[in-house]
């Protein structure tokens, strides 16, 4: 069901070399692009009519309007489940504690009598955010981008979704009991890149999208390649690929749980990649033993879970110990990477490359996609080597205020027209001396 790949006895490669042994799903989003281009460009110039034609091509719905109307979102959240109402709460409250605790203060350092630079935050002032409607329905998804958007402060917020046929052709109802939870009313039935495409260009009429200065939100390899082709116009989050998690494991580990925790991200998609990597013969069979009961009983089973387990993005890694397993699973850069190990804690401090840490036995990354408080929009395909997931950050724009006495200003004049006589741009020093009557004095 699920690969090994055997990096012991030789001294592993550096870099690249040992990124290019390790399993990683495919993910084409250049080729994507040039299909994505002329969807993109229909919505810039047909706008709503555009939408409308894509939502009956793409998802078989005869839409009458984009904008999904309010009594939709409040009648959604007064028929939900109470129990899924009180699972979405808890799950807002707890994301809200953590991001919360992400705002920036404005600070101002005092570089030289007379001189200060302040750095003040300031949010976007408007976010498109991206809610996956295909195979799954994901209400956390919801969560996880609207809760660091309002925390930072963005003052407009939309949502699109893909519009459903079995509802009408509104977005899931899930969906959108959860924007009304979050107060958000502003919400579009559209998916793909032509949602993207909404949100970067905007569209008028009485259905129409103001354009956003950001987009955010998990999509498919469309959604992927609209947010590349429209980098540059509008901030995006991340191209996001398919998911993967990574277990770094040795035999204090419990196979029940490794299994358990493999299988739950390979329900996502066939392209999942599940990665287990460890020094333990014995952890790895008994894993592979584990996974046939688990998958059976059950669901999604030949449709995601085992083309995914299966698949070349998949694989158990053997390695000589944990300090070798520590070097994989920073060269593979996972978007979730649990720790199982003895000291998972000491050894989870070392891990420099992953979106998000999960450390021990107790935290899985299930807690993470719902009620740790922690965002779960991650970089993936080894993107998390530069990249951070989603956060209030993401939402914010660092300013500098440069404030100069004339003292202060006097004082370093000289270095200013120094350093742009040797670029040789004369006139950024002739802009300080028009200041004084000063010359720059001979060495």
């Amino acid at each position: 069901m699920i690969s090994r790949i055997d990096l012991r006895g030789d001294a592993l490669p550096e870099g690249g070399a040992l990124r290019d042994l390790l399993p990683r799903a495919e993910f084409d989003v250049e080729a994507a692009l040039e299909k994505v281009r002329p969807i993109c460009e229909d919505v810039h110039h047909r706008g709503t009519a555009a939408l409308i034609e894509y939502a009956e091509k793409f998802d078989g719905v005869k839409l009458e309007r984009v904008r999904v109307p309010e009594k939709a979102l409040s009648g959604a959240l007064e028929q939900l489940d109470p129990e899924v109402r009180a699972a979405l709460e808890e799950s807002i409250r707890r994301a809200r504690i953590v991001h919360r605790a992400q705002r920036r203060a404005e600070h101002t350092t005092q570089v030289v009598p007379g001189g200060t630079v302040t750095e003040k935050w300031v949010p976007v002032e408007r976010v498109g955010l991206y809610a996956p409607g295909g195979r799954s329905v994901y209400p956390s998804s919801v969560i996880m981008n609207v809760v660091p958007a309002q925390e930072a402060g963005v003052e407009s917020i939309a949502l699109a979704s893909p519009p459903q046929a079995e509802f009408g052709g509104l977005p899931h109802p899930t969906i959108l009991a959860a924007c009304a939870l979050l107060g958000v009313d502003e919400v579009y039935a559209a998916g793909g890149a032509q949602a993207v495409a909404m949100f970067a260009y905007g569209t008028t009429g009485p259905d129409g999208c103001a354009p956003a200065n950001m987009v955010t939100g998990p999509g498919n390899i469309w959604v992927a390649a609209a947010k590349r082709y429209f980098t540059g116009r509008i901030g995006i989050d991340t191209e996001a690929g398919p998911t993967e998690i990574a277990i770094l494991a040795d035999d204090s580990a419990d196979p029940v749980h490794v299994a358990a925790d493999l299988i739950s991200q390979a329900e996502h998609d066939p392209m999942a990649a599940a990665v287990l990597v460890t020094d333990s013969v014995e952890l790895a069979d008994a894993v592979e033993k584990e996974l046939e009961p688990q998958v059976a009983a059950t669901k999604h089973i030949e449709d995601r879970i085992v083309p995914a387990l299966a698949g070349k993005q998949s694989a158990i890694v053997l390695v000589d110990g944990v300090e070798e397993g520590l070097r994989v699973v920073n060269a593979y850069g996972a978007e979730h990477l649990e720790v199982q190990t003895t000291d998972a804690a000491a050894v989870a401090a070392r891990v420099r490359n992953a979106g998000a840490i999960f450390v021990g036995p107790w935290a899985p990354v299930s807690l993470g996609d719902y009620c740790a408080g922690s965002n779960h929009v991650l970089p993936t395909g080894g993107c998390a080597c530069h990249s951070s997931g989603l956060s209030v950050q993401s939402f914010l724009r660092g300013i500098h205020i440069v404030d100069y006495t004339r003292d202060a200003l006097a004082e370093v004049t000289h270095h200013v027209v120094t350093l742009a006589e040797a670029e040789d741009l004369p006139a950024h020093g002739a802009a300080m001396k028009a200041r004084f009557d000063w010359k720059v004095p001979k060495a």
